[in-house]
């Protein structure tokens, strides 16, 4: 070898190092950079000896990749709709929770007792007006938490779209970018980690499959085949309501759908075409979950409000006039049951904020005036309507005969259940969304192992630097003999 092919052996030598350390560096910095790809050089012998950087390579597992994002938005789907149940269930609450609806039915019965027992004496009767004044904030409070979680899951559908339209019109720009890139034969794994970056969040509301295409650019597909940018991007247009109440929904045309480049698309089930992420979940909650816990909700509110309205239950009444509860001040009609947990209301005559006349719920509301003060019957006879069993000609929580109390246990059971299933699923959707990015970072950047490559870089750096100290004074030598 001569002096002149060994200097300039290492003279490449000291510049692959010093682009190696470049990388490691690059790797150690962004260890816990969401989306990075460990790098390394990549080199190739030059025509002198040496060695030539031919660029640098970025190491993703793209098979663990594509199911770790199908993980990411799985584990989305199932949050989003336990968050929906648990709330519900933590509104209306179980037995043992003082202001439950559960609760809120035995201090209305334990009341009515103790007014049957002295019927002359107000504070009692006081009592059962306050109590039964709370049952029905109690059918109003859980009904409007079901709306406002139908609400909240519209207003996310629409931030959910806006988002998905910004995120696949990058992923298109980045496409082109990079395929410049690779074709000028310039670095693009900075470019390369950002597309990963904007697929993954794209992952997280509708699951996605990446196909590569030529130069570097990919197309995203869902899992039905729908393309979401491929040379182009898709579109999606979502009209949100500014308002959602019990009786709208998609089906009546009162709540907005979602088109991909203007089609409708399925929203739910197996065939949908945004299933498997968030914006799947948050349709779920908005058309499915919301829905039916607002039906077994209006089913018991109608169940308790018939109870009172029976036109033989307080003989005083005139035909056709409101019971103990009513539909926002009116009568109740069976027709009109979607969203009357919401409506409830206790009657204004004997109702604390209204005419306050609490001897009527002891001589009846058509009274003309009070009655004897001794007369607890219709004070039974209201406890005895709570306690009679009866069935629940709505709703789907069984069709066995009940009491109030257990018409509304019956739907805590339902509701713990259903919120319980949703746990476990959301659960081993956790832990299967953990052990594939443990996967993926397992070929990620290694502190340890970058530290060795870096002092082994040093190494070769200092060899070639002394190689070229050496060759100096050779040079040195001859050039003073």
């Amino acid at each position: 070898m001569s002096i002149t092919s060994a200097m300039s052996s290492a003279l490449s030598g000291l510049t692959a190092n010093s682009r190696a350390a470049s990388v490691v560096a690059s790797n150690l910095a962004n260890i816990q950079t969401e989306g990075y790809g460990r790098r390394d050089l990549t080199l190739s012998h030059d025509r002198h000896g040496g060695v030539k950087v031919i660029g640098i390579s970025r190491h993703v597992d793209p098979g663990v990749l594509s199911d770790r994002r199908l993980a990411d938005g799985a584990l989305s789907h199932s949050e989003t709709r336990a968050t929906f149940l648990q709330a519900v269930q933590s509104t209306v609450g179980t037995p043992d929770q003082p202001g439950s609806l559960s609760a809120r039915v035995a201090e209305l019965e334990a009341a009515l007792v103790s007014a049957a027992s002295r019927p002359d004496a107000n504070d009692r009767l006081q009592a059962v007006s306050l109590r039964a004044a709370e049952l029905v904030q109690g059918f109003n409070a859980a009904s409007t938490e079901i709306q406002d979680q139908r609400m909240a899951a519209e207003e996310g559908i629409a931030v959910a779209v806006r988002s998905l339209n910004v995120d696949l019109a990058q992923v298109h720009d980045l496409n082109l970018h990079i395929q410049a890139a690779q074709r000028g034969g310039a670095d693009s794994s900075s470019l390369l980690d950002h597309r990963q970056a904007v697929i993954d969040r794209i992952a997280d509301l509708i699951s996605v499959r990446e196909v590569p295409r030529g130069d570097g650019a990919v197309a995203l597909m869902t899992p039905r085949g729908t393309l979401l940018v491929d040379g182009s991007f898709a579109k999606l247009d979502f009209t949100r309501s500014n308002t959602v109440l019990p009786h709208m929904t998609v089906d009546a045309g009162l709540l907005s759908g979602i088109t991909i480049n203007g089609q409708e698309v399925t929203l739910g089930g197996p065939l949908s075409s945004i299933g498997g992420g968030r914006l799947s979940a948050l349709f779920e909650v908005r058309d499915t979950l919301a829905e039916n816990a607002q039906s077994q909700l209006d089913a018991v509110a109608r169940n308790v409000i018939e109870r009172f309205q029976d036109s033989s239950f307080d003989l005083t009444r005139a035909p056709g006039a409101t019971g103990l509860l009513t539909d926002d001040g009116a009568v109740f009609d069976s027709a009109n049951e979607v969203g009357i947990a919401g409506r409830l209301r206790l009657n204004g005559l004997v109702d604390p904020r209204g005419a306050n006349e609490m001897w009527r719920l002891r001589d009846g509301l058509g009274a003309g005036g009070p009655g004897p003060t001794g007369n607890a019957t219709l004070l039974a006879a209201t406890s005895d309507a709570l306690s009679a069993r009866n069935i629940a000609v709505s709703g789907n929580m069984g069709s066995g005969a009940g009491t109030v109390a257990q018409h509304v246990d019956r739907l805590v059971s339902h509701l713990a259940q259903s919120t319980q299933a949703q746990d476990r699923a959301t659960s081993y959707a956790a832990v299967r969304q953990s052990e594939l990015q443990t996967r993926l970072f397992s070929d990620g950047v290694n502190s340890d192992a970058e530290t060795q490559r870096l002092l082994l870089i040093e190494q070769a750096y200092g060899a070639n630097a002394r190689m070229i100290k050496t060759l100096d004074e050779m040079m040195q030598t001859i050039l003073g003999i």
